[in-house]
């Protein structure tokens, strides 16, 4: 299996929380924990999700796919350079990042983590390459997973860093 340091096999979770503020607050507590954040992060997340929102229709992409966000915040928040896989139980309804007015079923989060600014925009073009360039069937059977070891490795084999 070959090395992928934009993921770490304790910072995948599973949640079945019915709203964004709830998937925030339950990651936040563990990524806290895990000191891989700071205690302004889960207000900083929470409220950059209510300006600026995160959700992405996948339907380009392939229609059968369930829509993701790629939810993030400043790097004063974050102590490390991370994509935090958050699978979700049920759709929790997201705002669209393209039409902030409408509203997206979102079943999977890539939480970005990075403590270098200028990095955002890099960390957001190899989730919309890996999404692009990965087979339909290959991203069906990932946001089918439930386990958060099996995600891990999942993308651990199929997420490549540019």
């Amino acid at each position: 299996m070959k090395e992928n340091n934009l993921f770490s096999a304790n910072a995948v979770f599973v949640s079945d929380a019915s709203d964004p503020t709830t998937i925030f607050k339950e990651v936040s507590d563990k990524l806290l924990a895990l000191d891989l954040v700071n205690d302004g992060f889960f207000n900083g997340i929470n409220q950059r999700e209510q300006q600026y929102p995160t959700g992405i229709d996948t339907s380009p992409i392939a229609k059968e796919l369930p829509n993701i966000a790629v939810p993030h915040t400043e790097g004063e928040f974050v102590n490390t350079c991370l994509i935090v896989p958050v699978a979700l139980k049920a759709s929790v309804s997201f705002k669209n990042m393209i039409a902030p007015d409408q509203s997206l079923p979102v079943k999977f989060l890539f939480m970005i983590l990075n403590d270098n600014p200028e990095g955002q925009a890099n960390i957001l073009a190899q989730i919309m390459d890996f999404l692009r360039l990965t087979s339909v069937s290959k991203l069906q059977t990932l946001f089918n997973l439930t386990e958060t070891d099996k995600i891990y490795q999942f993308l651990s084999e199929n997420f490549s860093r540019q």
